[in-house]
């Protein structure tokens, strides 16, 4: 232990870029990694050894209910004045028996304390039955010019508690110390978890589908992944279900306020990355609405959003983000990803594929398999056919000389030019096939696919009695296409008014 006149310091202690945090590149960088490790949604935080507050006042900005602790009454005073008008409390005690009472939190943070401290172990045991169930401890700690504790000693009198601990580099980052370091320092998250009990982060990820293209995401600054592309994701929070967790993603990655009506299941991947523990991930579609664009609402944390097709996705994707996608587009719906130990995070083309497609239950006899549709020009089908089945969720499946498929779930439509057509045109009202029929979501689908489809060669029938073409009951539209096919785009039925 060392001991240090606090009181004497404090007049000086904001100072240090990292302490002070006065230059906003610090404060900003600062910013980022707390906002990482404390939880999405407001929360209890208790910070010790909080010297002159400037971590509790970004935990505070950030919307948290802040508990400050430090034995030094000139520290805590600078940290009152500090925190004035945040709502933090700020106490004057021992960081290793704080005074709390009963008190439980989500969150405690101690930058630089664990080491000073004359019984670590003996800490570390109270600090963990301070927390909730399933709360955090995030230690910041270091060695410096051989003074400190190591990332591999704290990491052993943690693992006595909890078998949930993520380590952080962050010597490599000198933003956070306003200049370059080449000592140990880091951060140690250690969840509230039981030890030798297995237990899983479970993740989110949505598609976001506009016709034929899918929204990505590129990583910055996250410390995992970064310049790779991956969906809008993110994990489920402690009282979460899943579709909670994607509406909160979604609003903080994209800004994109989603209804849970809106949301679809496609995908479900249990997942490990190269040296990492296994993940259960979710994947989520939702249709794009013009008139809720998504928007980069993290910069610091995504330098670009970008649409992309989904049948020719890029390379430079997290691998099991495009394995999801790829299992998505040939209607698997629940698969495995295990990567190897030392393999790339990033996808590698013509590389060893990770993803195994699980078969689901269920009897398959009697299910449509496909329909297929011959055409007299391919191109023209392809052009009216492949807006509409995007539209409708199917995604481009199969592409060959003569002919183009559209998937969804399992089963596919197929459009042929098969070289053995016989001469002659569609005709509907022959033997044979008479329309196709598809579900749409509500009314406002509906007419949005209606006023789209002349621009792709469809022409709606009977004008005069749409919707209710049908009858009165049935609420649909009927379009038909050059070729003179006819589909019908049926929607929730209601009587006419």
């Amino acid at each position: 232990m060392t001991t240090i006149d606090w009181d004497a310091a404090a007049g000086s202690f904001d100072e240090e870029p990292d302490h002070g945090l006065l230059d906003p590149a610090v404060r900003d960088a600062w910013a980022g990694r707390l906002e990482s490790w404390l939880p999405g949604t407001r929360g209890d935080v208790l910070d010790l050894g909080c010297g002159t507050g400037s971590l509790s006042l970004l935990a505070a900005g950030q919307g948290h209910r802040v508990t400050a602790v430090d034995r030094s009454p000139r520290m805590a005073e600078k940290a009152r004045a500090k925190l004035a008008g945040t709502g933090a409390e700020v106490l004057v005690g021992d960081a290793a028996r704080p005074p709390v009472g009963e008190r439980a939190f989500d969150v405690i943070v101690a930058r630089h304390v664990v080491w000073l401290l004359p019984d670590p172990a003996a800490a570390l045991e109270h600090w963990f039955g301070l927390l909730k169930p399933g709360g955090r401890l995030v230690l910041v700690e270091g060695v410096w010019s051989g003074t400190g504790l190591s990332a591999t000693t704290l990491t052993a009198l943690l693992s006595v508690h909890t078998e949930r601990i993520h380590h952080e580099d962050l010597a490599s980052d000198s933003r956070l110390w306003g200049r370059k370091v080449d000592d140990e320092r880091y951060a140690l998250v250690a969840r509230a978890m039981p030890p030798h009990r297995h237990t899983e982060v479970v993740d989110v990820h949505l598609i976001l589908r506009r016709g034929p293209d899918v929204l990505l995401a590129r990583r910055s600054n996250t410390g995992y992944a970064d310049g790779l592309l991956h969906m809008p994701s993110g994990h489920a929070e402690d009282g979460e279900d899943v579709r909670e967790a994607m509406i909160r993603e979604a609003a903080e990655e994209i800004g994109l306020e989603l209804d849970p009506d809106e949301l679809r299941v496609a995908l479900v991947m249990q997942h490990r990355g190269p040296g990492g523990g296994a993940r259960m991930g979710w994947f989520f579609v939702a249709e794009y609405d013009p008139e809720r664009p998504p928007r980069n609402a993290e910069p610091e944390k995504c330098s670009e959003l970008a649409w992309f097709p989904l049948a020719a996705l890029p390379d430079d994707m997290v691998a099991y983000c495009r394995a999801g996608l790829d299992g998505y587009r040939a209607g698997e719906h629940f698969m495995i990803h295990w990567h190897r130990d030392g393999e790339p995070i990033a996808y590698v083309p013509g590389g060893a594929g990770r993803g195994v497609p699980l078969p689901a239950a269920g009897e398959t006899t009697g299910r449509v398999h496909h329909i297929e549709l011959w055409v007299a020009d391919l191109a023209a089908a392809e052009r009216s056919w492949g807006w509409l089945l995007g539209r409708l969720g199917h995604v481009p499946y199969q592409h060959w000389a003569h002919g183009r498929s559209w998937r969804r779930g399992d089963a596919y439509v197929v459009l042929e030019q098969s070289p053995d057509l016989v001469a002659g045109g569609h005709d509907r009202h022959r033997p044979g096939l008479n329309h196709l029929a598809f579900h749409v979501a509500d009314r406002a689908a509906l007419d949005a696919l209606t006023a789209e489809a002349p621009a792709y060669g469809w022409r709606l029938l009977f004008p005069d009695r749409h919707p209710y073409a049908g009858g009165d009951g049935h609420h649909a539209a009927y379009l038909e296409d050059p070729a003179g096919y006819e589909v019908e785009l049926v929607a929730a039925s209601r009587p006419r008014p």
